[in-house]
C-alpha cells in the first residue's frame, strides 16, 4: 500500500478511511501482540503499510518496548512497515535474557522468522545496532539494508566503559530526580539539555497499556553481553555487503563516536552522518533530518 498523507501525520485509532485504506495508528496507540518463537512469547508492535520490506526495531540497553521515540517511529512507518519488540526475558517478553550480542541475534531472528518475515532491515540503537551486525554477518540472505546508530563493532573503543558510565550516571539521575537518559543520551550544553527534555516528555506520550519495565537480572545480562562485546576482537566487517546508514552524535558517551567513524569506514558500502551538540541520543536530539535521511537511505 503506498504511503499517504494521512500514514505520515499519525492517526489515533485504527480503521477504513474513505478509500478503503487502512488508517495507520501512530507509535502511542499501536496495540501490542504476541508471537512464540522457540518457547518465548516475544512481545511487539507494529503498524506501517503492509507492503514493501519492513523494518526491525532492535533497542538499547534496558529499553522495553515505550524507550523508542514515537517521532522516529511514526516517521518511518509513514512509509515502511514498523515492527519493534521486546527481545528475549525484557518487558513483556518471557523468558531469560541472553547475556551475549550473539544470543541476543539468534533470538531476534527467530522472531523475525516467526512473523514469516524472509526479508527485512534492520535499524539497531545502540545494543540493538550490536546485534544487528551479527544478524546481517550469519544471516545475510534475511537483511537487505542496516541503519546502524548509536553504536560500534566488536572490541570497539571504549564500549567496555558502558558498565561504568550507565551506572554512574543511573546514580546522577537519583541524585537529581531526574531521567538517567538525560545524562547518556544528551550533551550537558542548552540545546541538549532542552533536546533531552522534549525527548523524555515524548515517552509519556503513551498512557494506556505501556510495557514493563526491564527487571534488574535482564539489565545485568545486557551489561554483561555489551562488555564481552567491547572485548571481543575485532570481526570482519568486510562480509557484510547489505548498504548501511550509520548515524550518532558528535559526543557520544555511552559509544564514543569514534566507533561510528570506525563502522563507516570498515563497512564495504556505509554513509555515516554525524550530528553536532549532540550525543548518544543524536537521532533522537535530531529526530526530524534523522527521519528524513533514514527515509532516504531505505528508498534508494
Amino acid at each position: 500500500m503506498p504511503a499517504t498523507t494521512r500514514q505520515r501525520t499519525a492517526t489515533t485509532r485504527i480503521g477504513q478511511a474513505a478509500s478503503g485504506e487502512v488508517v495507520v495508528p501512530s507509535y502511542k496507540d499501536a496495540s501490542t501482540r504476541t508471537v512464540s518463537a522457540g518457547g518465548v512469547d516475544f512481545a511487539y508492535r507494529d503498524l506501517g503499510p503492509r507492503a514493501g520490506v519492513p523494518v526491525i526495531f532492535l533497542t538499547h540497553l534496558a529499553a522495553v518496548l515505550d524507550d523508542w521515540d514515537p517521532r522516529v517511529v511514526d516517521g518511518i512507518a509513514a512509509r515502511h512497515r514498523v515492527i519493534t519488540f521486546d527481545n528475549r526475558g525484557v518487558g513483556a517478553s518471557s523468558g531469560s535474557t541472553p547475556n551475549s550480542i550473539e544470543a541476543m541475534a539468534k533470538e531476534a531472528v527467530a522472531f523475525i522468522r516467526a512473523l514469516g518475515l524472509e526479508k527485512v532491515d534492520l535499524f539497531g540503537f545502540s545494543m540493538g545496532g550490536m546485534i544487528a551486525q551479527v544478524i546481517a554477518a550469519d544471516e545475510p540472505q534475511l537483511v537487505r539494508k542496516l541503519i546502524l546508530a548509536g553504536t560500534g563493532p566488536a572490541g570497539g573503543d571504549g564500549i567496555t566503559n558502558v558498565t561504568r558510565i550507565a551506572q554512574l550516571d543511573t546514580l546522577r539521575g537519583l541524585f537529581t530526580v531526574q531521567d538517567p537518559k538525560q545524562f547518556l543520551f544528551f550533551t550537558r550544553t542548552p540545546d541538549g539539555r532542552r533536546a533531552g527534555k522534549a525527548f523524555l516528555a515524548r515517552l509519556k506520550e503513551r498512557t494506556e497499556n505501556r510495557d514493563k519495565a526491564i527487571a534488574l537480572r535482564s539489565y545485568g545480562a545486557q551489561l554483561a553481553a555489551i562488555h564481552r562485546w567491547g572485548k571481543q576482537e575485532p570481526a570482519d566487517l568486510s562480509v557484510i555487503r547489505q548498504p548501511v546508514l550509520v548515524a550518532n552524535g558528535e559526543s557520544d558517551r555511552m559509544v564514543p563516536t569514534r566507533n561510528s567513524v570506525d563502522l563507516a569506514q570498515r563497512l564495504p558500502d556505509a554513509d555515516l552522518v554525524v550530528y553536532p551538540d549532540a550525543g548518544h541520543g543524536g537521532i533522537f536530539q535530531f529526530h526530524g533530518q534523522f527521519v528524513d535521511k533514514a527515509l532516504e537511505f531505505l528508498a534508494r
